[in-house]
């Protein structure tokens, strides 16, 4: 059994805050299966969960009494961008004095503000880019995800304003036709917003369609790329997602679909490559209809294969597995999403990997301490 250590804490430079992991990962190790589990106390989500107190809290502004009134049915979302635009406005007004006083200069006459779309990373708060940290501290407005860490909302300034605007399976806070017209919105007001959005904003993030939205209603907007899960999660375990002799190439799989959408595990046949490694993203649901599809294309029983719940995040928990017996062992684990899973000869690269095999192509290597 090897329990995982905490690793040296990261700072990104001494002009910039220092943000903490909080608690070590833990990994147990089993003969077949690496299950990686924390106690019970240790089960918080690190995400801003639909549920999250403190996220309402968060956003009191949009509360504020000359609008309690009329949101006394929050079904009614069509007047939402309306009622929230006045304090917007206010709250601009209070941020042009404050700046003038200072010195600092704002033409209120420059027209729309700004946009800046950025990727905050897979769950772990130092993986964020120094320039994501700019753009988050210079924000008047924050539209957040879900899979965006508490951890990374402390960067925000205190006069800043936050709006929640995640999605899970089964509810959206908003739809994305609303998020769009919020942005657009709030930026025609002169604001500069930031749109935080979990890993990477055009990655399976939706970041195109708020980035040509707004970029024909003339309003500028920047990409700031964040570590998508696939990367960082890899990196956590130690999977190169390519490797020379073992993966000439990677693939990035979505396991939803647009409603009403092509079946999204249509391309299993061609995904079906032993010789590359595929990533799936929001693929738990979709899991056990990939499965059978992917072997029955060609792609052996006894790939090696993972599945990580919350990865990076010291909630995380990691399910190893062959392909052929993946699908038992997740519901075993009973893992939620967010999940990833990468399925490919170079999990076994990972010192995780919990057994070797004559046929695997890469020998399992002895565990080292994880965070």
């Amino acid at each position: 059994m090897a329990i995982a250590a905490s690793k040296p804490l990261r700072h990104f430079s001494p002009s910039l805050p220092h943000i903490s992991s909080n608690k070590p990962k833990s990994h147990v190790r089993l003969p077949r299966v690496t299950f990686s589990a924390l106690s019970s106390s240790s089960t918080s989500s690190p995400f801003t969960e639909a549920n999250s107190l403190s996220r309402y809290q968060r956003e009191t502004w949009t509360h504020n009494e000359s609008t309690s009134n009329c949101r006394s049915n929050f079904d009614d979302k069509s007047n939402e961008i309306a009622l929230q635009l006045p304090e917007l406005k206010k709250l601009l007004e209070a941020l042009r004095a404050s700046r003038e006083k200072e010195g600092g200069q704002l033409d209120s006459t420059a027209g729309p503000g700004r946009v800046a779309l950025v990727g905050t990373g897979p769950g772990d708060p130092e993986l964020l880019t120094v320039k994501a940290v700019r753009a988050i501290e210079i924000a008047d407005l924050i539209l957040y995800d879900r899979l965006v860490s508490n951890d990374v909302l402390e960067l925000v300034r205190p006069d800043a304003r936050l709006l929640y605007v995640g999605k899970t399976a089964g509810y959206h806070s908003r739809t994305q036709e609303e998020i769009h017209q919020l942005l657009l919105s709030f930026a025609e007001a002169g604001a500069n917003v930031v749109r935080l959005k979990g890993g990477d904003p055009l990655v399976f993030g939706r970041g195109g369609e708020e980035m040509d939205f707004l970029q024909q209603q003339g309003i500028r907007v920047e990409v700031i790329p964040g570590i998508t899960s696939a990367s960082g999660i890899a990196a956590e375990l130690g999977v190169p997602l390519t490797h020379r002799g073992i993966a000439n190439s990677v693939r990035f799989l979505t396991g939803h679909s647009r409603n009403g959408g092509t079946d999204p595990l249509y391309v299993a046949e061609n995904a079906a490559d032993p010789d590359s490694t595929l990533v799936v993203y929001m693929g738990l649901s979709t899991l056990p209809a990939l499965v059978p599809k992917l072997m029955s294309h060609g792609l052996p029983a006894e790939t090696p294969a993972v599945a990580v719940e919350r990865g990076t995040t010291p909630q995380q928990r990691t399910v190893f597995a062959e392909l052929q017996d993946l699908v038992n062992e997740v519901k075993l684990a009973e893992l939620v999403s967010p999940t990833l899973i990468i399925i490919g000869n170079v999990v076994a690269l990972s010192p995780y990997w919990p057994y070797s095999s004559g046929e695997n192509k890469v020998a399992a290597q002895e565990p080292m301490l994880m965070r």
